[in-house]
């Protein structure tokens, strides 16, 4: 059985793909692109993608592929009723990041909340060196005991980001984006009352019709002028032109993004225009990457695979 892997880079050089050659003849390739499909995984019988889409026009004339993986829990890169149409099994990941992405929401959070990076300057470029006193907090912060965390998108994520947020001392709140979430753990509350009560507001949902652009200039002017914003889910639920604007004119203290509308960001993104500011932090989709989680990611697609040679199904979509 010939498994071909296209998209290594997005993996990492650093995670032991060994055992996919216990299941048959494994090549992978760093990077490919859409027009390389066809040629790259001829007479492959499981292709293994992350971003690449999927569909009629880039695996037409691939008689001998019976099995997709795709390398991420998000699979709308993948024509799934054409593949089914042909018979082709679709298998995505699940639960490889959890504690990967509750970690970086609260690194990339305590970030811009405790303004460690004017801190860290502080004390990089000798200004600490000439400190008449022991310590500086011009740049005040506050404690997270005592205020109000609120999460969008209450799934595996979002409660463990939820539990966490009540180690340290706040009260949980969350906004259900269908309408039809209930959870008897935390408060449940309408989109107005959820912006107004929010010191911090968390997100950790997917990208459909009810979150797309959910976090607008109206939204932002709900909020309080000391909230953060942390957007752990996908980019298009912010409105980037309006996020700029709210931070720019004080409608929120600032924000934290691991994602963002258009990745890798363009040259022309409204976020670089805040690039000089401590009030803003992005890192490049990175929440999901610990070293664990992406061996945890590769191990899941192996045992997706392997379902798949034995005759079951795992992981099916």
């Amino acid at each position: 059985m010939k498994i071909v892997a296209l998209e290594l880079m997005n993996i990492g050089s650093d995670v032991d793909l060994s055992e996919f050659d216990e299941l048959g003849d494994f090549e992978g390739f760093k990077v490919t692109a859409p027009g390389q499909i066809e040629e790259r995984a001829k007479g492959a019988k499981v292709l293994i993608i992350n971003k690449l889409p999927i569909n009629e026009e880039t695996i037409g004339s691939l008689d001998s592929l019976e099995l997709v993986c795709e390398t991420a829990t998000g699979y709308d890169n993948i024509d799934v009723e054409y593949c089914r149409s042909r018979g082709i099994r679709v298998c995505n990941a699940v639960g490889y990041s959890t504690s990967s992405v509750v970690q970086h929401t609260f690194a990339s959070l305590f970030y811009v909340y405790e303004k460690l990076r004017y801190y860290d300057d502080y004390v990089k470029n000798g200004s600490y060196c000439d400190s008449p006193i022991f310590t500086h907090f011009e740049e005040h912060f506050n404690e997270l005991d005592g205020k109000t965390w609120g999460v969008v998108g209450l799934g595996n994520i979002g409660s463990k980001v939820a539990a966490a947020a009540e180690a340290f001392g706040c009260r949980v709140v969350y906004y259900s984006t269908s309408g039809k979430h209930d959870d008897d753990r935390y408060e449940r509350l309408e989109w107005d009352d959820f912006l107004a009560v929010s010191d911090i507001i968390s997100i950790h949902a997917p990208l459909n019709g009810n979150t797309k652009g959910l976090f607008s200039f109206d939204a932002f002017d709900k909020m309080k002028d000391s909230a953060y914003l942390v957007n752990m889910g996908r980019g298009p639920i912010v409105d980037e032109k309006s996020l700029v604007a709210a931070i720019k004119e004080g409608k929120i203290a600032g924000a934290a993004l691991d994602v963002i509308d258009g990745e890798p960001m363009k040259k022309d993104s409204p976020l670089r225009e805040l690039a000089g500011s401590s009030r803003l932090f992005v890192t490049p989709h990175i929440a999901w990457a610990t070293v664990e989680a992406r061996a945890r990611l590769m191990h899941e697609v192996y045992l997706n695979i392997k379902a798949f040679t034995d005759g079951g199904e795992r992981n099916v979509v």
